[in-house]
């Protein structure tokens, strides 16, 4: 076994979410915090790398993670996200970046022993392709793709284009998460499964794929879905990456099945309140026993 379960790379950010009624919180997210954050609290030993400017240092107290497994590399500015949703079920949103922290590269990452490198990125430009193909030589890679296909424009605005290299990079790819429309954008295809597919003949290992009622998993042989039971959405921010986080690392010891079970429950306990995932595994476990009977 490795020394660390996984190590979680991408940047921290201050994010202004505004809801569909208007009311607005300011709240330090980003996928490196909501990912390390589900990884923990099931068990994991996992390793955060993240990228503030000084002045913003402050904003590490936000991990959950023990400090000596948070590693924080300077950066000229830090990333800061504005995010409007126009739904209740916060499924439409318009984002913007107010201002974009340095990239990553594989040779400023500390030399940690890890079971899989997880690119948890926010925006295109956060990890090259050179990047994804040297830590594959060294363990496998998880990435969330939506760090390849967010743009962020000129004055601030994001868009989604496909992922140019994405058949030169996939194969290196063990595991590869996106959701709904991400998996469209890269494929053209709007059925989810027709989708994962096309992703997994392109190389990908094992493709994730999330939707506000389900998650999917396909291996190349088989499908397995487990669906999201969350009885409210407070804490709809971060769904993709505590599901993904949850999902790798139990999959370095569990069946796709656990697995997949284990991260949907997680997510939708997790979508009940606001913020990073805080419980532990039994409160997992008792969601489980509570909700899912029909799975477990």
């Amino acid at each position: 076994m490795s020394e660390y379960s996984s190590m979680i790379i991408g940047h921290e950010t201050m994010d202004s979410n505004t809801d569909h009624l208007g009311n607005t919180v300011k709240i330090v997210g980003g996928a490196v915090v909501y990912s390390s954050a589900s990884a923990h609290a099931l068990g994991h030993k996992v390793a955060a790398v993240t990228k503030l400017a000084e002045k913003d240092r402050d904003r590490l107290a936000n991990f959950t993670l023990p400090k000596e497994d948070i590693f924080c590399l300077p950066s000229e500015k830090s990333t800061d996200m504005v995010n409007i949703y126009h739904t209740a079920d916060k499924e439409r949103r318009t984002c913007a970046c107010l201002s974009k922290g340095d990239p990553f590269n594989a040779a400023e990452l500390p030399a940690l022993d890890v079971g899989i490198y997880h690119l948890a990125g926010l925006v295109y430009g956060d990890f090259d392709s050179e990047m994804i193909k040297t830590l594959a030589k060294k363990a496998p890679v998880a990435l969330d793709v939506q760090a390849m296909l967010r743009h962020v424009a000129p004055d601030g605005s994001m868009y989604f284009e496909d992922w140019a290299a994405k058949k030169e990079c996939l194969p290196f790819i063990t595991y590869l998460k996106t959701d709904a429309a991400e998996a469209e954008i890269m494929t053209g295809c709007a059925d989810r499964r027709e989708a994962a597919k096309h992703l997994y003949s392109w190389g990908a290992g094992e493709i994730l794929i999330t939707h506000n009622t389900e998650v999917l998993v396909y291996d190349g042989k088989s499908f397995f879905t487990c669906p999201i039971r969350s009885r409210n959405l407070s804490g709809r921010t971060g769904r993709g990456d505590t599901t993904f986080a949850a999902y790798i690392n139990e999959r370095l010891t569990h069946s796709i099945p656990e697995a997949l079970l284990t991260a949907a429950a997680t997510v939708s306990l997790k979508m009940e309140t606001p913020g990073p995932f805080k419980g532990t595994r039994a409160d997992v476990e008792k969601y489980i026993a509570d909700f899912y009977s029909d799975f477990a």
